[in-house]
């Protein structure tokens, strides 16, 4: 019997608790309101990890991830920002923000389907 492939950043068994992917999409899902509100991008993970870590591991998993990103994303954000003096910073931001929205996107689907998704070229501090 032949196994389908795990894709890249995708690893573990599929979850099947339907609450648990659901959380663990809001997860990355959420962290789009970055876009509305500041600091909006990393303040949905960091609740949803705090309230529902002890619910079920794949949720924090996924929380824990997407608060990572979120943080990576910001730190790449202000050293791209302090590249605008130099004339790359606008660019540099701009695909910044492009990779931010496809990865979470990426990740919120591959979450939504109980997958274990881990971001690329990302910083993990939050364990």
């Amino acid at each position: 019997m032949e196994t389908e492939p795990i894709p890249e950043g995708v690893t573990g068994p599929l979850v099947t608790d339907p609450n648990a992917r659901t959380w663990g999409m809001l997860a990355h899902l959420l962290s789009l309101l970055g876009y509305l509100i500041a600091f909006g991008h990393w303040i949905p993970p960091l609740v949803i990890y705090l309230s529902k870590k002890d619910e079920h591991e794949f949720i924090a998993e996924q929380a824990r991830e997407s608060l990572n990103f979120q943080i990576t994303v910001s730190l790449l954000g202000i050293g791209f920002a302090a590249l605008i003096c130099v004339g790359i910073g606008i660019p540099l931001l701009i695909a910044l923000a492009v990779w931010h929205l496809v990865m979470v996107i990426v990740a919120s689907m591959q979450a939504n389907e109980g997958k274990h998704y881990r971001y690329p070229f990302t910083l993990r501090l939050v364990n």
